[in-house]
């Protein structure tokens, strides 16, 4: 499913040859269009129709609204089931192409060609579509794998640091949770560079495809990728409202530090586990405050997780450097322990 892209593109190229789509509709935001479009469009070679559908960039615009636009456009535009989407860009794109498509009616086929890190490790891979509902990160979505995904490597060239990093910390997750070398190389990493991050990041892919093939509807196994998550979200969502937005990896960065802590907190892993995992998080990214945030605003939103059952807060925790483990019913003390744990982390006083 997944294809590393010569550099003419000849295995899309390929895949479109074979294929009888009756009209094909690239989706990107202001971003992509700029840097990796015309990228696209110098080696694609189809005698298909296409049309460009451009969104503004940004989490803010992965909504209903946005994609209400996009479905009328594909209604006005006369796009049927033989009908093609690409998803040119990051995991908002890939995200709201997929679930664009995957609706529009009853579904109809697209790809994905991630162009940050972050989608190329987590967010194109898997078959996880959605929007955003009032704050809540993914609430509205379906599980629909793409026909293809095509990872170009030199688009990571076009990202800003920030971006980046955001995707670094997707791959330092996949390592927590299920592949301590994996984890271990990432650390040794100096800087973070495309040239020096693309080596690692075919393992981080297929750490993630292995554990969506055991798992595609996240009943069991697959629960352990939200690891950083429940926390990170719901830091996530807080930003979003108050209208200031980060970067989903930094978001994620944060939850990992406070979901170590908790972990060792609940006896999952050691104290000397925890340090290194949290010093090491804190080499690549900088303190989010999050002082704003009362306990209760964030525990609000963790009692909204999509992997909740009877208003249980279910998390995804470690249970080593490498494993993992899901379900986890943590003390409510504990949970505001490592909210606490985290604020103090900026604290000189401390």
């Amino acid at each position: 499913m997944i294809t590393i892209l010569d550099h003419n593109f000849s295995q899309l190229n390929e895949f479109l040859s074979e294929k009888s789509f009756s009209k094909i509709f690239i989706l990107v935001d202001e971003n992509t269009h700029e840097y990796c479009l015309p990228v696209l469009m110098g080696n694609l070679e189809t005698l298909t129709a296409f049309e460009i559908l451009e969104i503004e960039a940004g989490e803010e615009m992965k909504t209903i609204q946005t994609a209400n636009q996009l479905w009328e456009i594909l209604t006005e535009m006369q796009a049927d089931r033989k009908a093609l989407v690409i998803n040119l860009g990051g995991g908002v794109i890939t995200d709201m192409g997929g679930f664009v498509a995957s609706t529009y009616k009853r579904g109809i086929q697209f790809i994905n060609i991630p162009t940050t890190l972050l989608s190329m490790c987590d967010a194109s891979i898997g078959g996880k579509t959605g929007i955003d509902l009032m704050n809540y990160k993914n609430m509205i979505g379906t599980f629909t794998f793409p026909e293809k995904i095509f990872v170009y490597p030199k688009f990571l060239e076009t990202l800003p640091f920030k971006e980046l990093r955001s995707g670094f910390a997707e791959m330092l997750k996949h390592g927590l949770i299920a592949d301590k070398k994996h984890w271990e190389n990432l650390i040794q990493l100096n800087k973070l560079e495309p040239e020096v991050v693309f080596p690692h990041i075919q393992q981080s892919m297929d750490i993630k495809q292995n554990v969506v093939e055991q798992d595609f509807h996240e009943k069991n196994i697959r629960k352990t990728l939200n690891f950083g998550h429940t926390i990170g979200h719901a830091i996530e969502s807080l930003c979003l409202e108050q209208g200031n937005p980060i970067l989903h990896g930094e978001a994620v960065a944060a939850g990992m530090i406070c979901e170590a802590h908790l972990s060792y907190l609940e006896n999952l892993i050691t104290k000397e586990d925890s340090k290194v995992i949290i010093e090491n998080i804190q080499r690549y990214y900088p303190y989010l405050e999050i002082s704003d945030f009362s306990d209760e605003d964030i525990c609000k939103l963790l009692l909204n997780d999509k992997k909740n059952v009877e208003s249980k807060i279910n998390f995804s925790l470690l249970s080593g450097i490498g494993s993992s483990v899901y379900d986890h019913q943590c003390t409510q003390k504990h949970i505001l322990d490592s909210l606490t744990f985290y604020r103090e982390l900026n604290d000189p006083s401390l």
